[in-house]
């Protein structure tokens, strides 16, 4: 829960950091000054410290203890009153109750570390996403790396499986982007995405990449429609599909195999 807590701030951070990085870029390729009403206060994961947005309070230590500050705070900011988001504790909870069922798989083994940065990082992925529909390379790029590097000692899923599983998880992707925009002249899906499935495939192997592309669209659809049915979502406006994807990853991670076993078994039944 503690690493939930770290995780709200990189979720609420790293967006910034990279509009602002970009903002840095784009007047530098245009050769023009950047705006000086712009902030140019150092901003990274660790600077400043955790501030109410309202007030500007600072948060104290005692205040930033995951779900029981929360609760001890009735959900409130101590200075000003206003009230906190309750997504705050739920990643807090959620980081927690994934990290225990990683624990529970893995136990004490060379693949519990991995796995945990793993889960911490698609929770992460998933809720920038929600939020600003990005899914930062900061973190794809790396995690498929360490997923590759993994499995040279075949701690996942043996290394030829791994390299296989990074390149058909962003070509099965990038072609399904290529073909709808053929198509439509739109396109369907961010590069992020292509680069999520990679990061999948690395991890688990090229096998398990057909249920986390049937699990995550699934749940895609089913949440989508719901959302435009009964949610008045406007059919128009796009829905982030990397936390599809990031949930039916995990959900392989832990039981891809035992989802894989009971199919066959359904298809081969009479």
């Amino acid at each position: 829960m503690v690493v939930g807590s770290f995780l709200n701030v990189v979720i609420y951070r790293l967006p910034i950091m990279m509009h602002k990085a970009w903002r840095k870029e784009c007047c530098e390729f245009l050769e023009v000054d950047e705006d000086k009403d712009v902030d140019e206060q150092h901003y990274s994961l660790v600077f400043p410290n955790s501030q109410c947005p309202k007030c500007q309070h600072k948060i104290r230590a005692w205040e930033n203890i995951p779900l029981i500050s929360y609760l001890f705070l009735r959900g409130r900011c101590s200075s000003c009153h206003t009230s906190i988001s309750i997504r705050y504790p739920v990643i807090e909870i959620l980081s927690g109750v994934l990290s225990l069922i990683i624990a529970w798989k893995f136990g004490f083994s060379l693949a519990l570390i991995p796995a945990l940065f793993l889960t911490w990082a698609l929770i992460a992925l998933s809720f920038i996403d929600i939020d600003h529909q990005l899914l930062p390379d900061d973190i794809t790029l790396p995690f498929l790396w360490l997923g590759l590097l993994c499995n040279v000692f075949a701690i996942y899923t043996d290394i030829y499986s791994s390299v296989i599983g990074a390149v058909a998880g962003y070509m099965s992707l990038w072609l399904v982007y290529i073909s709808f925009k053929i198509v439509t002249g739109k396109e369907g899906m961010g590069h992020g995405d292509f680069k999520l499935l990679a990061l999948l495939g690395a991890w688990m192997g090229w096998q398990v990449l057909p249920v986390i592309i049937i699990l995550s669209s699934l749940c895609g659809a089913i949440i989508g429609v719901s959302m435009i049915l009964f949610g008045g979502h406007d059919r128009k406006q796009a829905i982030p599909f990397g936390p599809y994807l990031a949930m039916a990853g995990w959900i392989a991670f832990i039981w891809g195999q035992e989802i894989t076993n009971a199919y066959s078994l359904w298809m081969l039944s009479p």
